[in-house]
């Protein structure tokens, strides 16, 4: 029998509750990074430098002068010409899309500047369906090239898109001709347009307005191209070249300028401007 009683003690775990949204996984690389580490980093990988794809307003802050952004047109948004709908409404599922990214299309255009050079600036938000083109999408890309025309200052495109708006069937496929055609009197006027490629940049618009550029840019390891690697791949029945369609594959076969880091966008584009568009031409 035993003449006393031993209790144990159980300590209770202390568990620290680690908030949400703290740590992102890279989509290259698969490391798992700080959040603010990247944010810091102007939303690239610090491990292997993959560029994560950005919002239009983080774009604008990366590449503009602080506040120097004027919006036009932010309240112009496409019709519902076919009446289309899929799993859904097109016109519901247009307002789902405004909700959830805060813009009213895939594209926000307006003045900006540029280490204090003043250029017309678009940009094309992925996030929005996709950064597909419908007939808004190409109305603001062909009044950003005829601000540009007025003004008589640079234009600079930033493209991010999986291609024209197949909700808007033969109306979005026109907007490819409507933006190309304004792009072309920049080129009779002598006035300068940079087209700055992101991932992904497919379908219409790579067939349009972002391979016009007198000098065309593209982040490090974008996607660029008309269709898809696997629809290539089904097609001709043969296995593609390794990074076949990144952005290092088509600037070594020629078919863009120069591959820039997020870094060093803004400065890359200020001494392209002053190089082949000096002040003295703008007037």
């Amino acid at each position: 029998m035993a003449w006393f009683k031993k209790t144990r003690e159980v300590k209770a775990e202390k568990r620290v509750k680690i908030p949400e949204g703290l740590w992102i996984k890279c989509d290259n690389c698969k490391e798992i990074i700080y959040k603010k580490e990247i944010e810091k980093n102007l939303q690239v990988c610090p491990k292997c430098n993959y560029h994560f794809r950005i919002s239009a307003a983080e774009r604008i802050n990366f590449i503009a002068d602080e506040g120097s952004f004027v919006e036009t047109d932010a309240e112009l948004s496409t019709t519902d010409p076919l009446n289309f709908e899929d799993t859904m409404p097109y016109m519901e599922r247009l307002k789902e899309n405004k909700k959830r990214t805060g813009i009213s299309e895939a594209a926000i255009y307006g003045d900006a500047t540029i280490n204090e050079r003043l250029v017309a600036l678009a940009i094309m938000d992925f996030s929005f369906m996709g950064g597909s083109m419908g007939s808004a999408v190409g109305e603001k890309i062909t009044c950003a090239a005829e601000r540009a025309l007025e003004n008589r200052v640079p234009l600079i495109i930033v493209s991010s898109s999986g291609g024209a708006r197949m909700q808007e069937g033969m109306f979005s496929l026109m907007q490819m001709a409507k933006a190309s055609s304004a792009i072309a009197k920049l080129k009779e006027a002598g006035i300068l347009y940079i087209a700055v490629l992101a991932d992904p940049t497919f379908g219409g618009v790579t067939a349009s307005f972002a391979m016009l550029g007198d000098i065309i840019i593209a982040e490090p390891k974008s996607l660029i191209g008309f269709a898809g690697p696997r629809v290539i791949e089904q097609t001709i029945k043969q296995q593609l070249p390794e990074n076949f369609q990144r952005a290092e594959f088509l600037l070594e076969h020629g078919m863009i300028d120069i591959v820039v880091e997020r870094k060093e966008l803004k400065n890359t584009v200020y001494k392209l401007i002053q190089h082949f568009m000096p002040l003295s031409q703008e007037s």
